[in-house]
């Protein structure tokens, strides 16, 4: 063979080889080509659920690929061994094998800065980009706010969070030291809704009727939500009336539920107050007052949460539950020379005054199953909490002996005689100034057993042209209990019991809804419509206590009625109140360009007590240039009066410049009532109006600036008092008010207009390189309310006492400083590998309030409160400056294995207390405030350094 021969022998072999190679290779490719199926899914925010428009989804063989529409799904063609490859920019990409499935959901991870987080609350059109929505809205992962800090509950994790979020810790006010009632923008706490997973939460059953904030005011109950059971808080500063319905005037706090999947989140804490300068165990040789160690207010806390996937289909529960255990503190100014400039008189008027102690244990069950082969989703979500609560009401004194106390031996009780029957447990002896004998005093407490029970379940899916469907109902209910421990009734003289059943209230609320919506391509650049109807029933009820919690069994009168410190609720103040509501909505969002947004929506409902009212709002937002957004809404809004405002009966003990008195609150629909010529209670109106701007010049820094105006007519608001011994009221309510042996009375009425303007304001930067991370997130809120008018009732027009009895200067103080004027958060955190380290500043601004007047015809009625100076000089205004100051956290963190990280530090590391609540040069006047303590209950509060340790685990 030649060897042109054998080169074409062996370049003909190898050309059958290559051939042979090139069919085995083809082969399975176009077999596997030949069995493409179609492939669906949907994509979403792994931290808020919504879904994403725009992301990249690719076949990694074929290489073709698609992006998903507006409410995240994608449809491709793929190979059943295929790979699948999802990506955007800030979010971290993922690959999927599909591994035969035809259908395949995918969750992404954001990577960029938390102000770009997509919200749900505001819009119904799938969510959107936080800067990008038409009006502001704060997202507040809440797993990452409540580790760096000694403080335990969502309402006050929030009150250094959110720019115009507040709440004020109360204490020595009944039933509100145990509810922290928040606010938005300075308006009342019923005027901010508040949603669970976009649902209507039940308000709690209490009625604040003592206190600083919120006078008259109910409001949902923050604090009974499991902390480690939410995903994050969502915010939204806007009106939102005519979207959500009653209560939303100030805006909506939606709190989203945490859906990840086998996760376990683990948090447990400690934290104790350090306050060497108030503590009374510091001042222990006074011998005046009761302490609990130099470290008090011990807290324990426990919270865990974890996901199991369900089915086949992307199913998942998550079970979570908290608890906490707090003991009390006890704070008084312990210079009681008062040639120093700080120096007070011994509180006689509570000797011990300080939070109260609280334990509360709860668990919430989030619960979502798509069902197979279809759009359809069954979801449910729901818990329950238990709160038991022990503070110490207002001293009572035998004798009196020290000249700033009155002696009540009506308070105490007493054999045939008139002799003291001393018990030890309760009773304790004071030394008295100047050489007087010692008294013997004793400080009720008043307990509290707090339930709260939640359950909503839905369905929700698609029909027809991909119209989305959600059909919903919300069930809750909140029962408030009341008990007197620790105190007497002195009417039964020898045989008063000493603890007591003062009865209590409860509120139910069902709310059913129904709403479908639909994403219009076709319209400029698409519009989404959304319609609903509501269906709301509401059910509140009171119930008395033990006979022995508030009758009188001395026929003279001459001992005081029922259990010290909280009388129970009578027979005659049961009520068993019912009513419902029937809403109707519709809301649309335009894309009118890429760059223009507009948003509309209407609202009507009619309430079976009061009747029809209906809403509107209008809000847009433009994109001037890449970046920087312009936004602004206007809107009417409402809130139906409680049914708790309607309803609520009471007769109560109260202390205004040192005298105890017996009060009434009368009901809206009471003889009392109607003698007074107050109205029946109508809805509150209001217009809220918005403008700001959204700027992001750098990928890590985000600005947010919104500046509101809302007016309020017909603010719901407790009354003043109307004395028993004021002879010039009309006869009808005169005698009335005798005849059932009580010294004061009040009533809920729509008795303010007011004004409020203001700027919020939000500045993020966020920077990451290599293994370190900077954080500073700058939070202000600059605002100022008017009350515009008081609308006095006719019948208690006709004298300037009565006019200022209805709402006195003290309650005017009390509205205008819901909020302070200005409050500035500044948080700095800083990370390199495991350790890490932040100080959290908050400024809050000057507040003023009046006390209720020592001095003068009209001592202790809070109108033109005056007080005489100790050198008895002159008589000056009651007026209690309470400077603005700024409280500084600071924490270390360190991660000690991969899943458990280890957090200490100390809030208001520099021990800052409110200013003293006094009148400089009249210090025997002190103690003339709302709590009888040293302060009024204002923002920072008064408990001083507090210390923590926590443990973070995450598997």
């Amino acid at each position: 063979m030649t060897t042109q021969t054998s080169i074409f022998m062996s370049t003909r072999n190898l050309n059958r080889i290559i051939v042979m190679l090139l069919f085995c290779l083809y082969v399975p490719v176009a077999v596997s080509f030949a069995q493409k199926q179609k492939i669906t899914g949907k994509v979403t925010d792994a931290t808020t659920g919504a879904p994403l428009e725009g992301i990249t989804v690719r076949v990694k063989l074929s290489g073709s690929g698609t992006l998903t529409g507006k409410d995240g799904t994608y449809s491709i063609e793929a190979s059943p061994n295929d790979i699948l490859e999802i990506s955007a920019i800030g979010f971290a990409p993922q690959s999927q094998s599909l591994n035969g499935r035809s259908s395949l959901d995918v969750q992404l991870v954001s990577t960029i800065s938390e102000l770009n987080q997509v919200v749900l609350v505001g819009s119904r059109s799938g969510g959107r980009a936080k800067t990008e929505t038409a009006v502001p809205v704060d997202v507040i992962s809440l797993t990452q706010a409540s580790q760096p800090t000694a403080k335990m509950d969502l309402t006050a994790l929030l009150n250094v969070a959110a720019p115009s979020f507040n709440y004020n810790k109360q204490s020595g006010s009944d039933g509100a030291d145990q509810i922290d009632l928040a606010t938005l923008r300075g308006l009342g706490p019923d005027q901010t809704l508040v949603l669970i997973n976009g649902k209507r939460r039940h308000q709690t059953a209490f009625v604040a009727v003592y206190g600083t904030r919120g006078r008259g005011n109910s409001g949902t109950d923050l604090n009974a939500i499991p902390e480690a059971s939410i995903d994050r808080v969502e915010i939204l500063r806007d009106g939102a009336s005519a979207q959500y319905g009653s209560d939303a005037i100030a805006g909506v706090v939606n709190i989203i539920l945490k859906k990840d999947v086998n996760h376990l989140y683990v948090n447990a804490g400690y934290a104790g107050y350090y306050d060497r300068k108030y503590n009374t165990w510091f001042g222990r040789d006074l011998k005046q007052y009761k302490n609990n160690g130099p470290v008090d207010g011990n807290a324990f806390s426990f919270g865990a949460s974890y996901g199991i996937p369900l089915g086949k289909n992307g199913g998942v529960i998550n079970l979570s539950g908290n608890f906490l255990i707090q003991g009390k503190t006890f704070r008084q100014v312990l210079d009681t020379n008062l040639a120093h400039k700080d120096g007070l008189p011994v509180n006689t008027v509570r000797r011990s005054n300080g939070d109260a102690s609280k334990t509360t244990g709860g668990g919430m069950v989030n619960l979502e199953l798509p069902f197979a082969n279809s759009s359809t989703t069954f979801y449910a979500f729901g818990g329950y909490n238990y709160k038991f609560s022990d503070a110490y009401a207002y001293t009572r004194h035998f004798h009196g002996y020290n000249p700033s106390s009155s002696g009540r031996s009506d308070r105490f009780p007493t054999d045939a005689q008139g002799n003291l029957i001393f018990y030890p447990d309760i009773m304790y002896s004071v030394p008295s100034p100047g050489g007087e004998p010692a008294d013997t005093v004793f400080d009720p407490h008043i307990q509290t057993r707090i339930r709260d029970l939640s359950a909503a379940v839905g369905i929700k899916g698609e029909f027809g042209n991909h119209w989305k469907w959600d059909l919903s109902n919300a069930l809750g209910r909140n029962d408030f209990h009341f008990y007197g421990d620790k105190t007497f009734n002195a009417s039964m003289g020898a045989s008063t019991p000493t603890h007591f059943d003062d009865g209590g209230f409860s509120f139910l609320q069902n709310t059913a809804n129904f709403t479908v919506s639909k994403e219009v391509p076709g319209v400029a650049s698409g519009l989404n419509l959304a319609m609903g109807a509501e269906y709301r029933y509401e059910n509140y009820k009171i119930y008395a206590g033990e006979a022995a919690s508030y009758t009188n069994y001395d026929p003279t009168f001459n001992k005081a009625t029922g259990a010290q410190g909280f009388p129970g609720y009578r027979p005659g103040d049961e009520v068993d109140a019912n009513r419902s509501n029937i809403a109707g909505f519709v809301d649309a969002e335009l894309d009118v360009t890429n760059k223009w947004l507009i948003s509309a929506a209407i609202r009507a409902e009619n309430y079976s007590d009061f009747g029809f009212t209906s809403n509107y709002k209008f809000a847009t937002r433009y994109k001037l240039a890449p970046g920087f957004n312009i936004r602004g809404s206007v809107s009417t809004g409402f809130r139906a009066p409680s049914l708790q405002q309607v309803n609520f009966s009471s007769q109560y003990t109260n202390v205004q410049g040192g005298v105890i008195s017996e009060v009434k609150i009368a009901p809206n629909y009471d003889p009392i009532t109607r003698a007074a010529g107050i109205p029946e209670l109508k809805q509150e109106k209001s217009v809220n109006a918005s403008l700001g701007f959204s700027w992001k010049p750098l990928s890590a820094l985000t600005v947010t600036v919104d500046g509101y105006l809302v007016k309020v007519k017909d603010r719901i608001v407790l009354s003043g008092q109307f004395s028993a011994s004021d002879t010039t009221l009309n006869e009808t309510l005169y005698n009335t008010l005798n005849e059932l042996h009580i010294d004061n009375a009040q009533f809920f009425a729509n008795a303010v207009n007011t004004t409020n303007t203001g700027v919020d304001i939000v500045i993020d930067y966020t920077k990451r390189w290599g293994n370190q991370r900077f954080k500073a997130l700058l939070a202000a809120n600059i605002q100022h309310m008017e009350i515009d008018k008081i609308n006095v009732p006719a019948a208690l027009n006709d004298t300037y006492v009565h006019r200022k009895s209805f709402f006195s200067d003290r309650e005017e103080k009390f509205v205008l400083a819901s909020a302070p004027p200005v409050k500035l958060g500044l948080n700095l955190d800083y990370n390199i590998n495991k350790l890490g380290v932040g100080t959290h500043l908050t400024y809050f601004g000057k507040t003023e309030l009046f006390g209720y007047g020592w001095s003068g015809d009209l001592a202790g009625t809070g109108i033109n409160p005056i007080v005489e100076l100790d050198n008895g000089s002159k008589e000056v205004p009651e007026l209690f400056k309470y400077k603005g100051k700024v409280v500084t956290d600071v924490y270390a963190s360190y991660k000690l294995t991969k899943n458990l990280n280890w957090f200490i530090g100390a809030d208001n590391i520099f021990n800052v207390h409110p200013s003293l609540g006094y009148v400089q040069g009249a210090k025997l006047a002190a103690y003339d405030g709302e709590t009888g303590g040293p302060w009024d209950s204002v923002q920072m509060g008064a408990n001083g350094i507090r210390l923590f340790t926590k443990l973070v685990l995450n598997l």
